[in-house]
């Protein structure tokens, strides 16, 4: 043995140290996947789509007199209903807008919002 067969060079130390890179089982990753993404639907899809429903059902209903908050955080009365896409929301005395039922982020008190749980 020689002294240069002691020292080997930085490339084959490398070559030596890190093990081929093995193929895993494709079924393996596609069912890791799919439970990944089922998970992903239940925490977080799924929910939200129940609370687009949900908002989409108290919008339908908004009628006269429901007190309810545009996304821009002003919060009003409603004073009419214009038409399908459009209420007149009281905001004080003498202080009347045209809101689009789109803008509307809640109803705050009505029959048809559901009762907050104490």
């Amino acid at each position: 043995m020689g002294v240069g067969s002691l020292f080997l060079s930085v490339p084959q130390i490398a070559a030596a140290a890190a093990p081929a890179p093995q193929a895993g089982n494709p079924m393996a990753f596609l069912f890791s996947m799919v439970i990944i993404f089922g998970i992903f639907y239940l925490l977080i899809i799924r929910p939200q789509q129940k609370k687009q429903n949900e908002l989409k059902r108290q919008l339908e209903g908004v009628k006269k007199g429901d007190k309810i908050v545009t996304s821009g955080g002003i919060i009003g009365t409603v004073a009419a209903i214009k038409d399908e896409n459009t209420v007149v929301v009281k905001i004080s005395d003498n202080v009347r807008v045209d809101v689009v039922r789109g803008y509307i982020s809640g109803i705050l008190n009505s029959e048809s919002a559901p009762e907050e749980k104490k």
